[in-house]
């Protein structure tokens, strides 16, 4: 379980790649990465199916986001199946890149086994709370 303190020191970020970011209004992969945006952080959009999502160029995996973009927290938006290779692969940049402070799995999208690995590699990890509802509560 993560504490307030946690919670707001992660929320403490300028940059947050979206991993499933959509480009349809009205969805919570659209709409909560939007109200992000409108809150002062920057927005680095994730998504293979599209080339531009609210006004960032969108990068087909984490891999493809440049290592200058500085990200500090992954935002993810994909299925509890699909979670851990995303954690997997925000590890593989805090080791190589050097930033990427912490993961965030979406409401309803839990991974244990990624949680104890992203631990293990130091990165804070976050399952199944909207990181919306979070900085709503504790920030705004």
């Amino acid at each position: 379980m993560t504490s307030d303190d946690e919670l707001r020191q992660i929320l403490d970020a300028d940059t947050v790649a979206v991993v499933g970011c959509s480009t349809t209004a009205g969805k919570a992969a659209h709409d909560i990465p939007a109200y992000l945006q409108r809150h002062g952080y920057r927005v680095i959009p994730v998504n293979p199916f599209a080339d531009e999502i609210l006004g960032e160029t969108a990068y087909d995996s984490l891999a493809d986001v440049p290592e200058d973009a500085e990200i500090d927290v992954v935002d993810v938006f994909r299925p509890s199946e699909e979670a851990g290779g995303v954690v997997d692969d925000a590890i593989d940049r805090h080791e190589s890149v050097g930033d990427v402070r912490s993961v965030w799995l979406q409401l309803g999208i839990t991974d244990d086994e990624a949680g104890e690995r992203a631990g293990e590699a130091g990165l804070a990890f976050v399952q199944d709370k909207c990181m919306k509802v979070e900085h709503a509560r504790l920030l705004d």
